[in-house]
């Protein structure tokens, strides 16, 4: 669904560097989700790239009004996984990822990001991001949700000049992000299936932008439309991927391993998964009967509820079938890499799938 380049940790842990300015990008940063960059050139070339993205997204949020500036830096500074970015540049490295556009392009997609985050805030009323106040906490909800569309102002500013497609799959990309936010507001509608609901929403709101970011590094790069288009596939897949193991980690991690404490969907009444899948199960024992007895009363804000509910859930065979459900999604994605060369790019882009079926098992 933080310090550096990437971390393990979710999108509301950590802030970086000095003062909240993030450093410069390192291999170590890169092993906290899994990515093993096994050849210095690919490494250095990553690397080289995702710094000078810092540098143009901080250019690129620039204003003549200083208190613009300043709230659209607030969470540029703040840092994040840049996980969007990352995918534009492994993208890239199966064609020429010194292009020109090649950067451009990964600010336009981390700027988009940056934008729903300034939103979500507002939607969800979070006082935290990134370990810092939140925009709407820090000012108001009003300037947070200006700042939100500066931001998705100036990522179509630099993807006009990217050309007309940029701007068409950049404004595709954030119709099915709006489209993945109402059907989450929503809920599922009178006779969905609430778990394909919920896998619709994750592919909209997550999975389309992390589509994008890889669809954009092969297609700036130079790549064959086959390889951007596998790129693309892979993109969405692994994307709904993370975001379905993060919801695992809520429940079975005993550590701050997936950012939050442990437990905080199920106190918030966020139907993640597991969840999702023990609602739904229709075993009779007695540990199932009493888990959807607990989850039918919604939040769950008393501790002993809470404690007996997330206890009662890391037993469960929903557990387990949410498990299954993230391995296949991960088994999936590494599928879609089958039409790109075999070398250390598409390695790399392996050991994310091995990392997502491994930190949930």
């Amino acid at each position: 669904m933080v310090d550096s380049v990437v971390n393990p940790a979710g999108e509301r842990s950590g802030v970086s560097g000095s003062g909240g300015r993030r450093g410069r990008a390192s291999t170590s940063q890169f092993g906290a989700i899994g990515l093993n960059l096994a050849d210095p050139r690919v490494e250095a070339s990553v690397l080289g790239l995702l710094d000078t993205v810092e540098v143009e997204l901080r250019a690129s949020v620039s204003s003549a009004d200083p208190f613009v500036t300043e709230a659209a830096r607030h969470l540029v500074e703040a840092g994040g996984k840049r996980f969007r970015p990352l995918l534009v540049a492994l993208g890239a490295q199966f064609g020429d990822p010194t292009a020109a556009q090649v950067v451009p392009a990964a600010v336009v997609m981390e700027l988009t990001h940056l934008a729903t985050l300034y939103h979500d805030d507002v939607m969800d009323e979070a006082a935290v991001r990134r370990g810092a106040p939140s925009a709407n906490s820090r000012w108001t909800n009003s300037v947070a949700i200006l700042v939100g569309d500066y931001l998705f102002a100036r990522a179509a500013d630099i993807a006009a000049d990217l050309g007309p497609e940029a701007v068409r799959l950049q404004a595709r990309t954030f119709a099915r992000l709006v489209h993945g936010q109402i059907a989450e507001t929503v809920g599922p509608r009178a006779g969905d299936d609430p778990v394909a609901h919920y896998l619709h929403v994750i592919a909209e709101k997550t999975g389309s932008l992390i589509a994008t970011s890889a669809r954009f590094g092969g297609m700036f790069g130079g790549a064959a439309p086959e390889h951007v288009e596998a790129l693309a596939g892979y993109g969405e897949t692994i994307g709904v991927a993370f975001q379905l193991s993060d919801d695992l980690l809520d429940i079975a991690s005993e550590s701050v391993q997936s950012g939050k404490t442990p437990g905080t969907d199920l106190r918030e009444g966020v139907p993640t998964l597991p969840v999702l899948y023990a609602r739904e199960a229709d075993d009779s024992d007695a540990s199932s009967v009493r888990l959807r007895e607990i989850l039918a009363t919604g939040p769950l804000t008393d501790d002993a509820l809470h404690a007996e509910a997330l206890g009662l859930l890391r037993e469960s065979p929903a557990l387990k079938r949410a498990r299954e459900t993230v391995r296949s999604y991960a088994e999936e994605a590494r599928a879609q890499l089958a039409p790109l060369p075999h070398g250390p790019s598409r390695s790399a882009l392996e050991s994310l799938c091995d990392y997502i079926a491994d930190r949930t098992s």
